[in-house]
């Protein structure tokens, strides 16, 4: 698929959104991108397309790890930052294993320490800067679920 290019922070957000209003329950997606690639701007949209409630401000969970949103949906999303962590076995301390399964959503940020535990995303998406430092936003599906979603996404 070619990358989507956003412009503005407004784009990504929207891209985000929209995605967010299409996901299902017990999806997980995967963030890879450097330090300001527009990750967690994504995920306020996102979480917005999931009616998380406007009360609630989206941040990058940098040192908390995890942020925990309630969703308009029967589910809960999940939002983590595992750039700090230094190994798998870090997770067990954070509740990973609580909150993986099929009543809710997880995004996480800085996610290659799951490759240790064989973790398979059903989206990855990929923020890369371009050479007028544009956003290039890169979707992959895993599973059929995540083409499903990828293909209502981008009818």
């Amino acid at each position: 698929m070619k990358p989507i290019e956003s412009k503005t922070a407004e784009e990504t957000l929207a891209l985000g959104e929209a995605m967010g209003k299409l996901i299902s329950q017990g999806m997980s997606i995967a963030l890879k991108g450097g330090l300001g690639a527009g990750k967690t701007t994504f995920v306020k949209g996102f979480a917005k397309g999931l009616g998380v409630p406007e009360e609630y401000y989206i941040t990058s969970p940098t040192f908390t790890l995890i942020n925990e949103y309630p969703a308009s949906f029967p589910f809960t999303l999940y939002h983590l930052d595992l750039y700090r962590l230094s190994s798998a076995d870090e997770l067990e301390y954070i509740g990973f294993d609580d909150i993986i399964d099929d009543n809710h959503i997880i995004v996480v940020e800085w996610p290659e320490i799951l490759k240790d535990i064989s973790f398979e995303f059903d989206i990855e998406i990929r923020f890369q800067f371009d050479e007028h430092y544009n956003r290039r936003i890169s979707f992959f599906a895993s599973g059929q679920p995540g083409i499903n979603l990828l293909s209502r996404l981008f009818l």
